[in-house]
């Protein structure tokens, strides 16, 4: 495997992480807000208010993407077994 080959493969990832983690952490922040927004009308200072709902929103989030993210780890992973598979297979130099 060659370095640029190697780079590649770490570039991906990273970008399937930040691709995988920005549902989850659109949601959150949208309900954080929300929340936040509703403390500042009502002047209700409870900190623990906030967990409950980004908690459910959460968990929402994962049962309607939770296929679509599973699905891009499996083709991702698919990816760097077939890559090892090649690499393995390429006559050495």
């Amino acid at each position: 495997m060659s370095e640029s080959q190697f780079i590649d493969l770490l570039q991906n990832a990273v970008w399937l992480v930040i691709i995988l983690s920005a549902p989850l952490l659109v949601i959150n922040l949208v309900v954080g807000l929300g929340i936040s927004i509703f403390q500042a009308v009502t002047q209700i200072q409870e900190s623990t208010l906030t967990f409950v709902p980004k908690v459910l929103a959460s968990f929402l989030v994962l049962v309607l993407a939770g296929p679509w993210m599973t699905q891009m780890v499996v083709d991702y992973s698919q990816r760097i077994f077939h890559q090892l598979i090649e690499v393995a297979q390429a006559p050495k130099k």
